[in-house]
């Protein structure tokens, strides 16, 4: 009954324990995850001073694993105990972060954070499914906007706390930091590791029906057989599963347009995702605060957004994704338009924008891949998006190194930055045509009422 309760719909979403659980672990894993994220920019960039086309290899060995485990890794989420998956990734992610500090350079550097992103590609999608299983339909939009609100929180105050860390000590106590609240990420999460039975019931009846079919206790070979039995039915439900996952996602029209769509933004932006710190080095050489300053600006842009979509508690597919493309391809060709000596009143106006157009467009893609997707299947649904993503990325960040080594860093995130604004605009003017079907539509996945103004 405990359980039934809690998933309930409340006033408060804080009412709901393992929400707050949830909720906190993920606050220690995003802001660590940001503390690692500007040290280990600022140790390829400045430190060792690598140009372009090496910067771009970060992303392309972080991606490889979405690429090729993503679905696998999404119906893993659908089939175990997903705070368990999770406890297991946050300690192999801090193992592995630790490693990083006996790295000489980047060539040690790349396979580590690949073996990194291999776990990360399993948490996600279970996170994803633990929160559409211990949330009500009712609080999923608000539930979807808090964790997005930690998200671009943690890009306020990682980076500055980042930065100052790096001014006093040094880029590995940043690495440390991050280390130490994945393992709090774990703890918190551990009395969650009862929380939704595995999918093996087929499994278990597969063993259990040879083993009551005989009187006595079965044989060695009996008992084998069993086994291989259990083996075989579990790799068959397995990929079953797998296929249906994929099945879904080509019939549900709003999550095929909204991946869709999504997607073909992505390969222009995450040309130059991680290549902000080339920029800045012409912006502003040898300052390296910079650029926890401009990430901290994008991050703060996107809070104020999401506190104010929480408040509403609703909205639209084509403002949500189509405005936010907009905003986002806005503010990226205005940072490549932009000077050397241009003041950082201007970068961090420039940063906001940005983060508000991030914040738009995330929490209305989440919702509608949450709230239009089955509970048993909201694992599959995000995996099969990261081995999309994966897919982009192992392409993307490649070719904008190797068109800001052609045009310039400026040039090239000005012809970027238009073209996801572009794209922003056809998805605002053409949103009754791609998102036809309305968030707030009646469906057997959800009791959330979205207004959608279209």
């Amino acid at each position: 009954m405990k359980e039934k309760k809690e998933s309930e719909s409340t006033p408060s979403i804080w009412r709901n324990g393992r929400f707050r659980r949830m909720f906190a672990a993920h606050t220690a894993a995003s802001f660590g995850d940001w503390f690692d994220a500007i040290a280990i920019q600022v140790l390829v960039a400045y430190r060792w001073e690598a140009d372009p086309m090496l910067i771009a290899l970060i992303p392309v060995v972080m991606a490889l694993p979405g690429l090729l485990l993503g679905s696998i890794a999404g119906t893993l989420a659908d089939r175990m105990h997903k705070a368990r998956l999770m406890i297991g990734c946050d300690v192999a992610i801090a193992l592995l972060t630790l490693a990083i500090l006996a790295v000489p350079g980047p060539a040690w550097l790349l396979p580590l954070l690949g073996l990194r992103a291999a776990a990360g590609v399993f948490q996600m999608p279970s996170q994803q499914g633990l929160t559409r299983t211990v949330v009500a339909s009712g609080d999923l939009f608000r539930a979807t906007s808090l964790n997005g609100l930690v998200n671009q929180a943690s890009k306020v105050a990682g980076p500055l706390l980042g930065a100052m860390t790096l001014t006093v000590l040094s880029p590995q106590a940043c690495i440390i930091l991050n280390a130490l609240l994945r393992l709090c990420s774990g703890l918190v999460l551990w009395p969650l590791r009862g929380i939704g039975p595995a999918l093996v019931s087929i499994e278990q009846q597969a063993t259990i029906a040879v083993l009551q079919g005989k009187q006595d206790s079965p044989s060695e070979a009996e008992a084998e057989e069993a086994e291989h039995r259990k083996e075989r039915v579990g790799a068959s439900r397995f990929f079953s599963q797998w296929r249906e996952g994929w099945a879904f996602l080509w019939r549900s029209r709003m999550l095929l347009h909204t991946l869709i769509f999504g997607l073909f933004g992505l390969i222009a932006i995450l040309m130059i995702d991680y290549q902000f710190p080339t920029l800045l080095r012409v912006l502003a050489p040898g300052n390296e605060s910079l650029l926890g300053w401009l990430v901290s600006s994008i991050g703060a842009g996107a809070v104020g957004c999401m506190l104010v979509l929480n408040r509403l508690n609703r909205i639209s597919a084509g403002w949500g994704l189509g405005g936010g493309y907009v905003l986002v391809g806005g503010a990226i060709a205005a940072l490549g338009w932009t000077q050397p000596g241009t003041g950082l009143p201007v970068l961090l106006m420039i940063g906001a924008m940005l983060g508000v157009g991030n914040g738009l467009y995330i929490i209305t893609q989440n919702y509608i891949l949450q709230a239009k997707t089955p509970a048993d299947m909201v694992g599959r649904v995000f995996g099969i998006q990261s081995t999309v993503i994966g897919a982009i990325m192992v392409v993307s960040p490649l070719a904008g190194g190797l068109l800001i080594r052609i045009a310039g860093a400026g040039t090239a995130f000005v012809w970027i930055g238009m073209t996801v604004g572009v794209l922003g605009l056809a998805g605002l003017l053409l949103q009754s045509v791609i998102w036809r079907e309305s968030l707030a539509d009646p469906n057997p996945y959800t009791e959330q009422n979205v207004d959608l103004a279209q």
